[in-house]
């Protein structure tokens, strides 16, 4: 499985003169063909977050309810009932003390419990998780080989 950051899909979304974008739509046009990908509810909610300043209450319900279709990814979430952040403030703040921003905790803390089988993290900021999550982080570019770019 391989567990994308909120960044992104943020790109793809939002950001087409970015200049990942190319890469980015790359690495998920081959996220859909393995049928691999994973994110979280937390990620989801991040990246309507971040486009609520551009998309109407309609738009982003779409979003969020058609959000695996569109990526071809699976959405992990804590169990069924739980309140969205299962973590509690000690598990969180054990990732912050990993100098992780709150934000980055709790998707740390969604890949680490919520993804065990993970076998990479992908994101445009993998340098903030690397050596403080299980899988490995990696951006886009890494992953598909074309560090280069």
């Amino acid at each position: 499985m391989i567990f994308v950051d909120t960044n992104v899909f943020v790109v793809a979304l939002r950001y087409p003169r970015d200049r990942h974008f190319a890469v980015n739509a790359r690495f998920l046009d081959a996220l859909r063909e393995s049928g691999d990908g994973a994110t979280s509810v937390v990620n989801v909610l991040e990246t309507c977050g971040v486009l609520s300043f551009n998309l109407s209450p309609r738009q982003l319900r779409s979003l969020y309810a058609y959000f695996d279709r569109r990526f071809a990814v699976r959405i992990v979430a804590g169990p069924a009932g739980s309140p969205l952040i299962t973590a509690g403030a000690e598990n969180l703040f054990g990732y912050v003390g990993r100098r992780l921003s709150f934000g980055d905790a709790l998707v740390a803390y969604a890949v680490e419990a919520w993804a065990p089988a993970a076998t990479a993290f992908v994101s445009w900021d993998a340098r903030h998780f690397t050596g403080k999550i299980g899988p490995p982080a990696l951006t886009p570019a890494e992953f598909l080989g074309e560090a280069g770019v």
